[in-house]
């Protein structure tokens, strides 16, 4: 054979029956996944953020252009660790999603809403770069684990925030949210069982809403807790929540609060309760749930 820069199409195939070989069959549609580190979308305040981005491809479709899903990756608050879940949303990513996950201000160096408006600015960025990073930029959807569960549905409920659009001319709305196990509310005492200061200055909510104590801040917490804040009047894209029955860090009562409230408000829900889970866990990354969120994916970018 030459050698030379060969193209696919052009390369001979291998056709010599090899004594013991096993030939195995392939359609050129597998889908594979890439992984993008550590891209700069924003820079606040100084602090550079950045999203890892996976691309799914096929040998037939190098560039496939494919729906988004913006992840907000969940850390109390707290300073996150954005790869975490960079090998399970792999698989969400293998479904035909591109999945950009979100790194925020953390509650240390920024207070709420600065999280929301980052995840906005996050999904700005994918749509101005969509061409780039092979995405359909009419279908984009938010997504998140914790406290990214809670920034998630904030940034799909939040219309009016132009004053922080870092892409002018960009808009931020989705056309669905994922909530994982969001912590979502803090107004009931067992909001999150082991926070032993709950709702004290040092508690990841405290934190968030600028090292306060919320036990003398009902309006505070009010204006935190998701369900607060949701009327029939709220302008929100469908919704799909997840939560396991025995969460020990965030209560399982929240989602439901939040479901009740958004049905109460006519909203398009979902509530999956996942028997036994525990705060996260490979539960929330089996076929089973994967199928869910495909099919509730699909159902959003059919309105």
């Amino acid at each position: 054979m030459e050698v030379k820069e060969w193209t696919y199409e052009e390369i001979p195939e291998f056709t010599e029956e090899v004594e013991g070989a096993k030939l195995l069959l392939t359609t050129g549609d597998e889908m594979g996944v890439r992984y993008l580190h550590d891209v700069e979308y924003a820079e606040m305040d100084g602090v550079k953020l950045r999203l890892q981005i996976l691309q799914p491809f096929t040998r037939n479709q190098q560039e496939m252009v494919c729906p988004c899903v913006v992840y907000v990756q969940g850390s109390a608050w707290f300073q996150q660790y954005v790869y975490g879940d960079v090998g399970s949303a792999a698989r969400l990513a293998q479904r035909g999603y591109v999945v950009a996950i979100v790194e925020y201000r953390h509650s240390e160096i920024a207070s709420f809403p600065a999280q929301i408006m980052d995840a906005r600015n996050a999904v700005r960025f994918m749509r101005a770069h969509a061409e780039e990073y092979h995405v359909d930029p009419e279908n984009i959807v938010i997504a998140g684990n914790s406290s990214g569960g809670h920034t998630a549905m904030f940034a799909g409920m939040i219309h009016d925030d132009e004053e922080n659009n870092l892409y002018p001319g960009v808009t931020a709305e989705v056309k669905g949210i994922v909530n994982y196990y969001g912590s979502c509310s803090v107004m009931n005492e067992d909001s999150n069982p082991t926070t032993v200061l709950h709702c004290q200055p040092d508690s990841p909510e405290g934190m968030v809403m600028g090292h306060v104590d919320l036990r003398d801040r009902p309006d505070l917490k009010r204006k935190l807790s998701v369900e607060c804040n949701i009327t029939e009047e709220t302008v929100i894209p469908p919704v799909l929540i997840f939560h396991g029955t025995k969460d020990r860090i965030v209560n399982c009562e929240g989602s439901v609060i939040l479901y009740r409230q958004l049905k109460k408000c006519g909203k398009d829900v979902q509530l999956y309760l996942v028997k036994g889970a525990d705060h996260g866990g490979a539960e929330f990354w089996t076929e089973q749930v994967l199928d869910i969120v495909d099919g509730f994916l699909k159902s959003c970018f059919k309105k």
